[in-house]
C-alpha cells in the first residue's frame, strides 16, 4: 500500500523547519514533535502526515463505532483528533456551553504522504498512487525557503470567566467535594480573541520554542488549526502493551538554580499535589482494567518529577496488557477522556464541570495522534494549546487545575495563569 524510501539529512533542525514550511500548501496537516525530550516509550523524533486520501469527520453520535469501522477497514496510518465532547458518545452526557471554534467532534485522515524522522534518518512513506513524487518532493523540501511572517497584529485577549466569578465557581466545586459528590475535578477557564488574524505556523513555532515539550502538535484541517505545546501523553499502544502517563502537579521554574531546585523538591513533597496525582492514577488504573488481561494493570512510576522549560510537572506511568484481538478503539473508548482532565468519579466530575464551565471544551483536553497500520496508536492530551478558526477569526486557549478538598481558590487561579503564560507570551 505504501512505498518507503529512506534518506539521511545533514542538518536536522533546518530540515524540520523546511518540512513544516513546505507542508503548509496542503489542506490537511498533522505534525507531531517529541522535541528530543528524554522519555520512555518514544517512537519517533517527529512525524509529518499530509494530504488526505480518505478521511472521517463526525459529531459525537456513534463516533467511536464509526472510527472503529474506518480504522479496521483502512488498516493504514491514520492521523487526527478526538475532542473532549466524545464523552457524550460514551455516557449520557451533553455539551451545551458556548462554542466559538466550531470544530467537528472527531476528525481523522489517511495521509497520502508521510514522513517519519528519528535523528538524521528520514523514512518517507507515500501511498503507491503518488510514490513517483518522492524525489521531487524531497528536492523541494531541502530547497524550501522558510516562511517569512508579517509582524503579529494586536490581539485583544479576553477572559470568559472573571477572576471573581472563578473564585465563586471553585467554591461551588468545593461544596460538591465536601458533600461527597466528587473527590476531584479539573476546572478550566477560556481566554479568547475575536477578529483575530494570526499566522498559525508562526504561532506554533514560537509556542513550541518556549516550551519544547515531548508531545507538541501542529494540526491543520483547511481553516481549523491547533498549535499545541503539550507535555502529556494520554495513551499509547505498543503491540499488546498500553501506556498512560497522567500529569497532575505543577510548580514554577526559576532562573536561580537553588530556587528552582527547591521548587522541584516542594512539588515532590506537596501533599495536595501528590493526592491529586494518586487519585487520577487510581482512575486510570480502573479505566485500563476494562480492557486489560487479568492482573496486568501496573503503576510503573508514581509521582515522578519531570522538568520542562516553563514548569516542573508530576507525572505517573500506568500500564496494562491487552489481548491481540482487543480493538484499538475499544481501548480508547473505555479510557476517554483522559482522567487528568476530568476528575473522580469520572462521570460525576464531567457533569459538574459542564455545569460550572462556560465554554464547550471541544478539542481542548481531547487528544491528537495517530494509528499505525497494525493497530498501535499514540495520543497526547491537548493542553497548553491554542485553537484557531481562520474562517470566523476566533482564537481560543483554555487552562485548568485540579480542585480537591485541599484547594485554595487563589492558588488554583495562580496555577491557571502560570499555565497560560506561554500562550500570552506568543500572542502579545
Amino acid at each position: 500500500m505504501r512505498t518507503s524510501i529512506f534518506k539521511t539529512i545533514s542538518n536536522a533542525a533546518e530540515f524540520k523547519s523546511q518540512l513544516l514550511s513546505w507542508s503548509q500548501q496542503f489542506r490537511e496537516v498533522v505534525f507531531l514533535d517529541s522535541n528530543e525530550y528524554h522519555q520512555n516509550y518514544s517512537s519517533h523524533g517527529y512525524v509529518l502526515a499530509i494530504d488526505a486520501f480518505t478521511s472521517i469527520k463526525t459529531d459525537f453520535h456513534n463516533a467511536f463505532e464509526d472510527l472503529h469501522q474506518y480504522q479496521s477497514q483502512t488498516k493504514d496510518w491514520l492521523f487526527g483528533y478526538l475532542s473532549y465532547d466524545l464523552k457524550n458518545d460514551i455516557e449520557d452526557l451533553k455539551s451545551t456551553n458556548f462554542d466559538g471554534l466550531d470544530f467537528p467532534d472527531l476528525f481523522f485522515f489517511q495521509p497520502k504522504k508521510l514522513f517519519l524522522i528519528k535523528e538524521n534518518q528520514v523514512e518517507i512513506a507515500y501511498l503507491k498512487m503518488c510514490d513517483d513524487e518522492v524525489e521531487s518532493d524531497f528536492e523541494e523540501i531541502i530547497n524550501q525557503n522558510l516562511c517569512d511572517f508579517a509582524t503579529l497584529r494586536e490581539i485583544k485577549i479576553k477572559q470568559r470567566i472573571s477572576k471573581e466569578k472563578y473564585f465563586e465557581k471553585v467554591s461551588k466545586m468545593l461544596d460538591h467535594i465536601h458533600r461527597g459528590d466528587i473527590y476531584e475535578a479539573n476546572f478550566c477557564l477560556e481566554f479568547y480573541a475575536e477578529n483575530a488574524l494570526i499566522e498559525p505556523l508562526d504561532i506554533y513555532q514560537k509556542l513550541n520554542a518556549i516550551s519544547e515539550p515531548p508531545f507538541a502538535a501542529f494540526f491543520k484541517n483547511d481553516k481549523q488549526y491547533l498549535m499545541s505545546a503539550s507535555p502529556e501523553r494520554y495513551l499509547k499502544k505498543l503491540e499488546t502493551k498500553v501506556i498512560s502517563q497522567p500529569i497532575k502537579g505543577t510548580s514554577k521554574r526559576f532562573d536561580n538554580l537553588e530556587m528552582d531546585k527547591n521548587s522541584k523538591s516542594e512539588l515532590l513533597e506537596n501533599p495536595k499535589e501528590r493526592s491529586e496525582n494518586i487519585m487520577i492514577v487510581d482512575l486510570v488504573r480502573n479505566d485500563l482494567s476494562k480492557t486489560a488481561t487479568k492482573d496486568s494493570v501496573k503503576v510503573e512510576e508514581l509521582c515522578g518529577i519531570y522538568t520542562f522549560k516553563q514548569v516542573h510537572q508530576m507525572i505517573s506511568t500506568v500500564v496494562s496488557n491487552v489481548e491481540h484481538t482487543t480493538s484499538p478503539t475499544e481501548i480508547i473508548k473505555t479510557t476517554f477522556p483522559m482522567g487528568s482532565m476530568t476528575g473522580a468519579p469520572k462521570i460525576s466530575a464531567m457533569n459538574i464541570i459542564e455545569n460550572l464551565e462556560e465554554t464547550k471544551r471541544g478539542l481542548y483536553s481531547g487528544a491528537v495522534g495517530y494509528f499505525t497500520p497494525n493497530g498501535d496508536f499514540d495520543f497526547n492530551v491537548v493542553i497548553r494549546s491554542i485553537l484557531y478558526n481562520a474562517k470566523n477569526q476566533y482564537l481560543s486557549f483554555s487552562v485548568g487545575s485540579a480542585i480537591t478538598s485541599l484547594s485554595e481558590p487563589e492558588k488554583e487561579y495562580e496555577e491557571c495563569l502560570l499555565k497560560a503564560k506561554a500562550m500570552f507570551e506568543v500572542l502579545q
